[in-house]
């Protein structure tokens, strides 16, 4: 009984650090995502791209006027620059799209399986604790022994919350503001169709 005792004690121990590992995993990569999206998409805004393009007479001039560092005006320069009519615009910034959102999702899907897969491993670790508890019960080490097995073993759920809750709503955040940010590059890109400047 003291070997069961031990094992669970230390396995829930080990969870408990995993567990934290990934919390600091997690908001690194929050912390990260954050400053790109920061900079990069979050001050996008449809009108104010279209006021610097609406007096351009050219493709050119559409060029000068798009910024470099925005998701949505980058992937339209880049586009420009390789496309020779309307047909291989939209091809070509379809593509560009594609390879700049794969930047951008850059781990988001381990944002999204800690945020599925932590309470699980919290939960590992509170059955855990729950055995250890019991074991205490059956060696009849006292009723303070048992209730204090199962504080403890509640603290792994917790931990499991903790690391998942907040990895779920940074996932959700960064996909809505990359689905934005495309929408709104896709409704440039029509803007620019109809004024025929490609």
């Amino acid at each position: 009984m003291d070997i069961l005792i031990t094992l669970t004690d230390w396995l829930e121990k080990i969870i408990l650090l995993v567990l934290l590992g990934l919390s600091i995993w997690s908001i690194s990569i929050i912390i990260d995502r954050r400053r790109l999206f920061k900079s990069q998409i979050n001050g996008i805004q449809i009108n104010d791209t279209k006021k610097k393009i609406s007096s351009a007479k050219s493709k050119a001039e559409v060029l000068q006027a798009l910024d470099q560092d925005a998701f949505g005006e980058r992937s339209l320069s880049e586009a420009l620059k390789i496309s020779q009519d309307p047909e291989s615009f939209e091809r070509a910034l379809s593509g560009q799209i594609k390879s700049e959102r794969l930047n951008y999702e850059k781990g988001l899907s381990i944002l999204a399986t800690l945020g599925a897969n932590a309470p699980f491993i919290g939960l590992f670790g509170t059955v855990l604790g729950i055995i250890r508890a019991f074991a205490y019960l059956g060696s009849q080490t006292g009723s303070a022994a048992v209730i204090s097995g199962v504080s403890q073993a509640l603290y792994a759920t917790a931990l499991g919350l903790l690391v998942a809750i907040p990895a779920v709503v940074a996932n959700n955040y960064f996909a809505h503001h990359l689905r934005q940010a495309i929408q709104k590059t896709e409704s440039i890109r029509d803007y620019l169709l109809a004024k025929k400047l490609v």
